[in-house]
C-alpha cells in the first residue's frame, strides 16, 4: 500500500542569516522589513500603474458619457439605445469581459484590453448621473436663462451643467471607486496594478505580508480619491453648502 502525504505550503526562502529576513522566516502576519525593501521594486510601481489605469478609464469613461448624456438631454429617442447598451456591458462579469476582448484583433494580453474594460463599466453610471442632474435643474430656471438672453448653448454651459454638477460628481465618485476595484481583476490582463501584487500573494498560501499591504493600498487608494472628489464638488458648488445652512 502507497500513502501519499499532502505536500505542506512552502514557505518563500528569503534567504541569508540576517535579522532583517527574521520576520519572513519566523512566517509572522506583517513584516515591515518586506515592505521597505520592496516599495522602491514592487509596491510603488504597481500603485502607480494602479492609478494610471484609474485615472485613462475614467476619463475616457467621463468624456464618452457625457457626450451621450448632452445627446440624449436634446434629443430623448437616444436615451434608450445607450442605457441599454451600457446595462448590458456594465451586467458582463469582468473576468468573462476580458475574455471576450482577449482574442480580438489589437487587443491580446494588454494595457489595451485592461482599458477598454474598465471604461465600459463607467458608462452606464456616469451616463445616467449626468443625464439626471441636467434633467433635474428647475424649468423655470431655464427659462430665466433666455429671457436673459441666453442661447441654448449659453444656457447649457453657464447653468445647467454648473447646477448638475452634484449629480454629475456623483456619478464621478462611484465610477472612480469602481474602476479602482476592477483594475485589481485588470492585472490578469496585463500584469499590472495593485492586483499585480495582490494575486502574488494569492498564490503563496503562507506568506500574507504582501496581500495585507497590496490590498491596504488599494482601500486606501479609493477613500483617497473618493476624498478628493468630495472636496472637488464642495469647491465647485459652493450654493449647496450655503444652502445646507
Amino acid at each position: 500500500m502507497t500513502v501519499v502525504f499532502a505536500a505542506a505550503p512552502v514557505i518563500p526562502n528569503f534567504g541569508g542569516g540576517s535579522s532583517q529576513f527574521a520576520c519572513e522566516r519566523a512566517n509572522r502576519l506583517f513584516c515591515p522589513n518586506w515592505v521597505s525593501r520592496n516599495w522602491a521594486t514592487v509596491l510603488w510601481p504597481a500603485l502607480r500603474q494602479h492609478v494610471e489605469l484609474t485615472l485613462i478609464a475614467v476619463a475616457i469613461g467621463f468624456v464618452l458619457s457625457t457626450a451621450l448624456a448632452l445627446t440624449a438631454y436634446r434629443r430623448h429617442w437616444v436615451e434608450r439605445p445607450v442605457l441599454i447598451i451600457t446595462a448590458i456591458l456594465y451586467t458582463i462579469p469582468s473576468l468573462a469581459l476580458f475574455e471576450l476582448l482577449e482574442p480580438l484583433p489589437g487587443f491580446g494580453l494588454s494595457r489595451t484590453t485592461a482599458e477598454v474594460a474598465l471604461v465600459s463599466y463607467t458608462l452606464l453610471i456616469l451616463f445616467r448621473n449626468t443625464l439626471t442632474g441636467l434633467r433635474e435643474v428647475p424649468a423655470e430656471v431655464r427659462d430665466a436663462a433666455r429671457g436673459m438672453g441666453m442661447s441654448d448653448r449659453q444656457s447649457l454651459l453657464r447653468v445647467e451643467l454648473p447646477l448638475a454638477l452634484p449629480a454629475i460628481i456623483a456619478g464621478l465618485r462611484i465610477a472612480t471607486v469602481t474602476v479602482i476595484s476592477l483594475a485589481t481583476v485588470a492585472s490578469l490582463i496585463d500584469n499590472e496594478g495593485l492586483g499585480s501584487p495582490i494575486l502574488a500573494a494569492i498564490s503563496n498560501e503562507v506568506f500574507k505580508t504582501e496581500l495585507i499591504v497590496a490590498g491596504g493600498m488599494a482601500v486606501l487608494l479609493a477613500l483617497l480619491a473618493d476624498g478628493l472628489l468630495v472636496l472637488l464638488q464642495r469647491r465647485l458648488t459652493p450654493w449647496t453648502r450655503a444652502r445646507a445652512v
